[in-house]
């Protein structure tokens, strides 16, 4: 199953590219509400790997681990995705970066290889909550373009 997130916030790609990518400030911004970002490693480059640590209001941690396939900034990545380490599957993520008029970017989530509707689900929450996440972060840290 595939799932297509989609939000437009007003900032260049660059800046959304950066705050993707360098765990510094991904660590400020990812996750749905309540969950927190708690730990990042990101080695940007094809072939490189990253891992995100999501920490749930109940302690657990849930890791998120793959590799990047395709890397171009500021326009876009591709990278697997494999959350906790009982996943079977192999997904793919997708995140364009879309520049459009008046300064703004759309952010484009494209999450592939979901492998049934409850998870669907699930990481349809997710990345809303993280574009809601990247959108605030944006607004109260960066200068509008």
């Amino acid at each position: 199953m595939t799932l297509v997130v989609r939000r437009t916030i007003r900032a260049s790609q660059q800046r959304l590219f950066d705050a993707w990518t360098q765990p510094e400030l991904l660590l400020k911004w990812w996750g749905p509400r309540p969950v927190r970002c708690v730990g990042a490693e990101i080695d940007l480059r094809t072939g490189g790997a990253y891992r995100i640590d999501n920490e749930f209001p109940d302690g657990t941690i849930l890791s998120i681990r793959g590799t990047f396939e395709v890397v171009e900034p500021p326009r876009r990545l591709i990278y697997s995705w494999r959350a906790g380490e009982e996943a079977q599957s192999l997904e793919r993520v997708t995140v364009q970066f879309e520049a459009t008029d008046a300064g703004m970017t759309e952010v484009i989530v494209t999450h592939e290889r979901i492998p049934g509707r409850t998870l669907l689900e699930r990481h349809k929450m997710g990345w809303e909550g993280c574009l809601d996440g990247l959108a605030a972060y944006i607004g109260d840290i960066f200068e509008p373009c």
